[in-house]
């Protein structure tokens, strides 16, 4: 059970980047099908940080574990960034579908990524680095099963779940998040008195793109222990399944993303089934998924429900 439990939250950490990034997506009003494609360009980026960086250095058992961190943490950033501000200036600037256009940010991801990681990277470095970023807090040993649970994981683990708790102080505490949640509410409202819309959207799906991207490195250099091993994908769209089953709140969505690592690692730890049964327990995130979206839709609370704007194209002359 101890072991099970560590391998839950180690994998609910993919899942939670990737959700609380989508989150602050949706808040603005816009929802990212291209979060697949965001969190597998991030994991290349931040790989390529980490190779460039191990690689200019003589011997790699003289790394600094803070450089290697942040040149994976802040490439992984830049990167994902970056396909955020292309999404922004697709759906907010030109006001393309955004369910076309995050498909085909899923779709452009995914190929980058293939080839970044095939043609360019120097993988070579991968298990060395992932020594540093694995490194767990020296305390943890001396606390029995507690400290194996919760406080043997790398800083990415911790660094994820104080993302998701700013983010739900900054959503529900401070001005720029009720700015955010009215501008995904009602737009027109928002831009009458006098918040920049644009402003809003641009920054919210950039900075949701750069803390989605964490979610494919943490995947690879963390729980892969620097293993390339492409599944990314298949974790972005649990991340935006997550999104839905902690209904927007990313104080929730810390829990929820350890109920989805646990069930999606379940079959593992159960003996004498077959593959095709396997498959089927990872199917249980969305199964779950459907069953919040049932239960929220029968209630028909404001509090459960997905931004009003969500999905909808801001034209600023209907005000």
């Amino acid at each position: 059970m101890v072991v099970f439990l560590t391998s839950a939250i180690a994998l609910g950490i993919v899942f939670l980047y990737g959700c609380v990034g989508e989150i602050l997506t949706e808040k603005a009003g816009h929802l990212n099908l291209g979060i697949p494609g965001v969190m597998s360009v991030g994991a290349a980026g931040g790989c390529l940080g980490i190779s460039l960086y191990m690689g200019g250095l003589s011997d790699t058992a003289n790394a600094n574990y803070f450089l290697v961190l942040l040149s994976g943490v802040l490439m992984s950033a830049l990167f994902s960034a970056a396909l955020g501000a292309v999404y922004s200036f697709l759906t907010v600037s030109l006001r393309c579908n955004q369910n076309v256009t995050g498909l085909a940010i899923t779709t452009f991801g995914v190929g980058m990524t293939m080839f970044l990681m095939e043609s360019v990277i120097d993988r070579t470095y991968f298990a060395a680095a992932s020594t540093y970023i694995t490194r767990s807090l020296p305390f943890a040993d001396n606390l029995g099963w507690f400290g194996e649970i919760f406080l043997s994981h790398g800083i990415l683990v911790y660094l994820g779940i104080a993302v998701a708790l700013i983010s739900g102080w900054v959503l529900n505490r401070t001005r720029v998040g009720l700015h955010l949640r009215a501008v995904g509410e009602n737009p027109a409202a928002a831009d009458a008195v006098g918040i920049n819309v644009t402003r809003y959207k641009y920054v919210a799906t950039c900075v949701g793109c750069a803390i989605a991207g964490q979610g494919g490195l943490f995947y690879i250099m963390d729980y892969l222990k620097g293993s390339w091993e492409y599944g990314i994908e298949a974790m972005g769209w649990l991340a935006i399944a997550l999104v839905i089953f902690t209904l927007w709140r990313p104080n929730l969505s810390i829990l929820g993303s350890f109920v989805f690592g646990g069930l999606y690692i379940a079959s593992n730890y159960i003996g004498g089934i077959s593959f095709s049964q396997r498959q089927l327990f990872a199917l249980l995130p969305y199964v779950v998924t459907v069953l919040v979206l049932i239960l929220t839709s029968v209630l028909n609370s404001r509090e459960t429900q997905p931004p009003a704007a969500l999905g909808l194209a801001y034209f600023r002359e209907e005000r």
